[in-house]
């Protein structure tokens, strides 16, 4: 009998079906503008590369724990700039990036056929795709808690949310967390946009006002690809519950997710200074007023939207005749498919473009 495929456990990449889109949007006179995966475009802050280029000469192995200075910038971080004070230095685990751990963490924990995994209906695809890795079963909903918990065994949160921009309220994240711990499901929360609010302030899942002042039973996973432009870098952490870090810890150790040494100190270096996240903050301040004002000028309804790095824009009509609109205009868009059914109206507008490229999306639309 032949090995199993692995392809068979996966939906098709959705970014492929893009392709002819691209290809129409390159045609236009002016070049293309790429709104869709949201990929970093504004340089690497100096102090970071500086950080990258002192640690260069690393000729042995990386530590998966991550460097005692590493640790403490996370816990200093999280207390600065989210409020967070349940988080011990022993309780943080840098990562290759967000979506590795999104991707694997259903397997590092264990997870296997007959378990669970909950995420919310409109959702990064990875969340999905981790628990098929582990032989796990995927449910898109927006109420785990109607979920049978003697099955559930994860709840990804994600707020802000990618790529409506939701911001989830506080009573309901205490209100999943309150029912996850009852019935000992972990509760996992990306945050990767969390300094990113416009017209709402999101709150860790650690802050005192949803966990109580405890980490028991919830991760909180972090990136640097956004709020530091470290896409590149692969640069990322999570940090929570102690037993569950410990856990982690030891399944990496054994597979060789190490984040290597200059980008733990370029880590270190980025979660240390703000003067630069305000900075980027800014920029896509004016980036988002742009496409938004054009967008609203062209007929859009945006929906959420309060928070992170995307508008989450519709006109009624089915996704994929939206981003050919925009093709012909020589932009391109993600469709709301690749996203959930239930988001087949829409399209995530990214905000990461440099400013003149920007500029020229909004003059198009207009």
């Amino acid at each position: 009998m032949g090995a199993r495929h692995l392809s068979s456990r996966l939906p098709d990449f959705p970014w492929d079906r893009l392709a002819p889109y691209q290809e129409k949007a390159r045609a236009h006179p002016g070049g293309a503008v790429d709104l869709s995966v949201g990929t970093p475009v504004d340089p690497v802050p100096e102090q970071i590369q500086q950080a990258l280029c002192a640690a260069a000469d690393a000729p042995g192995y990386p530590r998966t724990y991550g460097t005692p200075e590493l640790r403490d910038a996370v816990v200093g971080w999280l207390r600065r700039r989210l409020g967070v004070t349940c988080v011990e230095p022993a309780a943080v685990l840098p990562i290759i990036g967000s979506k590795e751990l999104v991707a694997w963490l259903p397997t590092q924990l264990g997870l296997g056929p007959g378990d669970l995994v909950a995420f919310p209906e409109i959702a990064y695809p990875t969340y999905d795709v981790g628990a098929r890795l582990a032989g796990a079963t995927g449910v898109p909903t927006d109420d785990p808690t109607t979920l049978d918990p003697a099955r559930l065994r994860l709840i990804w949160l994600n707020s802000p949310s990618n790529p409506t921009g939701r911001v989830l309220p506080v009573q309901e994240q205490r209100r999943i967390v309150a029912w996850a711990r009852r019935h000992g499901v972990l509760v996992a929360s990306d945050e990767c946009y969390v300094e990113l609010g416009w017209e709402a302030a999101p709150v860790s899942v650690l802050h005192d006002a949803v966990s109580d002042g405890s980490p028991a039973g919830l991760l909180a996973v972090h990136s640097l690809s956004k709020r530091s432009n470290l896409a590149g870098y692969r640069a990322g952490f999570v940090a929570g519950d102690p037993a569950v870090v410990r856990e982690l810890l030891e399944v990496r150790k054994h597979a060789g997710h190490m984040v290597p040494t200059p980008v733990q100190a370029a880590l270190t270096a980025a979660l240390g200074d703000d003067a630069h996240v305000e900075a980027q903050r800014e920029r896509y301040r004016r980036r988002r007023e742009t496409l938004r004002a054009a967008l609203l000028a062209a007929g859009f309804r945006i929906d959420h939207s309060e928070a992170g790095l995307y508008l989450w824009a519709t006109r009624g009509e089915p996704c994929w005749d939206t981003v050919g609109w925009f093709a012909e205009r020589g932009i391109l868009v993600a469709p709301g498919e690749f996203y959930g059914a239930t988001a087949r109206e829409h399209v995530r507008v990214a905000l990461t473009a440099t400013d003149e490229r920007i500029a020229a999306a909004a003059a198009r639309l207009r």
